[in-house]
């Protein structure tokens, strides 16, 4: 089956993608860069500390301190109930893979086990039962195979 379009043609085409795309992740960059120094000067108000005494840079480092540990304190918190829900959504995503019954079943390695232990598996510890298998075999006499 030939191609409608020519290799030389979806190179170029491919080209214009990929510089489409750059200019784009380029733009997108720019755009949370200017988002987030518009978010920041909303927040927070510039710092005055000319002319202060210094009672009044201790009360500001005071302050700030205590900003600084209720945004961390936020911070854990949200942490905590982020990290609790991925464990939840692992856990519900485990259960729903159980309930359809399509999980990865581990490869099987082959295990040699006597007859024995076999029939010891098979009908548990309590019987000791101890049979020869080829005692069962229907024994067959040079004479019958002559016939």
């Amino acid at each position: 089956r030939k191609s409608k379009i020519t290799a030389s043609r979806k190179l170029l085409l491919k080209s214009l993608m990929l510089a489409k795309a750059k200019e784009e992740w380029e733009q997108e960059i720019v755009d949370k860069q200017s988002e987030k120094e518009r978010y920041l000067s909303e927040r927070i108000s510039p710092l005055h500390t000319s002319g202060l005494s210094l009672s009044q840079l201790q009360d500001l480092c005071r302050e700030l301190h205590e900003k600084v540990e209720i945004v961390d304190e936020e911070r854990y918190d949200i942490e905590a109930k982020c990290n609790h829900n991925t464990r939840e959504i692992k856990d519900l995503k485990l259960k729903v893979l159980d309930l359809r019954g399509k999980f990865k079943r581990p490869p099987l390695r082959r295990v040699r086990v006597s007859a024995d232990a076999m029939l010891r598996a098979l009908l548990g510890s309590k019987h000791k039962v101890s049979m020869d298998l080829r005692a069962n075999l229907k024994s067959v006499k040079k004479e019958d195979t002559e016939k």
